[in-house]
């Protein structure tokens, strides 16, 4: 029971990180940068602050207590998570959101549940567990699936708006490979940060402990973002948008919107790491699980929105084949799981 649990968690989570670009849709009379930096502030600096001092029992000493060493390591490795975030912005910008999705999550989910074990040298136990074969299976097939997603995407984006302006493969491929680097960064930020969440769990925190990591990590990419919006504001002369909208009556709506963006945004770290500590042995594959969830329940929105609806039979085919392929990966990814429990 704890590992579906676990699974549903990460499903919960993914499927609130595939709903929060849509409240986007609403936001009218701000640059990017703007609302970017609002939906962060909410996301990375807010919600993991409140949150934490709701779900965990003395903050205070577990921040007190907490090994410097592992707090600084989450920061920083949420810093450069933040960075990737920026670099997948701007590979949308040449090769399109689904080409740049699949690269960006694709190795996201490999290098970023595969290089912790190897790492500290526990991938041979993973290996020779009863269930490491299958998880392994499912950490590539659910790559592969990802990819699939993105030719699917790819060719929906030629059929639907034709050929995307300002195009460049140059540039935008070695964009998403920074992306998907550094977005791996982010389980890392976990993981550093376990005597943390070990030392919250000794105090009470139970399933919520990894809530005392997000302070740290989540605030790197703060950070990283904020310097890199205030620069836009910098160029572009918008720091004024916070006050005031181009479009008449929109301020309130784009502060929601951005909030709401922000709360989805955070929704997915706090049910990642519910459904992270109900894996147990081969809680690795967190990582893995998440990224597939999120590219598998991304793809479904967009069929729920109609975004699909007047592409051509063969790419709708192609979305179903990589569908199908992403969802057995989630049933290799929990049935290695269930055997390395039994």
């Amino acid at each position: 029971m704890q590992l579906f649990n676990g699974i549903f968690f990460h499903g919960v989570g993914a499927s609130s990180a595939a709903l929060c670009y849509t409240p986007e849709k609403k936001v009218r009379g701000w640059s990017w940068q703007t609302y970017w930096l609002a939906q962060a502030a909410v996301c990375w600096l807010i919600l993991p602050v409140v949150v934490a001092i709701i779900t965990v029992p003395s903050l205070d000493d577990v921040l007190r207590e907490a090994p410097r060493t592992a707090m600084m390591q989450s920061f920083l490795l949420g810093m450069a998570y933040g960075i990737g975030g920026t670099a997948f912005g701007m590979a949308i910008r040449y090769i399109g959101f689904s080409l740049a999705y699949a690269v960006s999550v694709g190795l996201s989910c490999v290098l970023g549940t595969l290089i912790p074990p190897i790492m500290d040298g526990s991938i041979r136990n993973v290996i020779a567990g009863s269930g490491g074969n299958w998880i392994l299976a499912g950490i590539f097939l659910g790559a592969i699936g990802i990819a699939c997603c993105g030719i699917a995407g790819w060719m929906k984006e030629k059929e639907l708006s034709g050929s995307l302006r300002g195009y460049s493969f140059k540039k935008g491929l070695p964009l998403c490979i920074l992306a998907g680097i550094l977005s791996a960064f982010y389980g890392f930020a976990i993981n550093a940060g376990k005597p943390i969440s070990d030392l919250a769990a000794t105090h009470g925190a139970g399933n919520f402990r990894v809530n005392a990591v997000y302070i740290f990590s989540n605030s790197g990419a703060f950070l990283t973002t904020l310097f890199y919006t205030a620069y836009l504001h910098r160029k572009h002369r918008t720091f004024g948008e916070y006050r005031r909208a181009a479009v008449t009556g929109a301020l309130t709506t784009n502060y929601l919107m951005a909030a709401l963006t922000g709360i989805f945004w955070y929704g997915q770290f706090f049910f990642y790491g519910l459904g992270h500590v109900n894996l147990g042995k081969y809680e690795f594959s967190s990582w893995a699980i998440h990224m597939i969830l999120l590219v598998l329940f991304s793809a479904i929105v967009g069929v729920v929105l109609k975004e699909w609806k007047f592409t051509k039979r063969r790419t709708k085919q192609v979305l179903i084949g990589a569908l199908l392929v992403l969802l057995l990966s989630v049933i290799l990814l929990t049935y290695g799981n269930y055997k390395g429990g039994a």
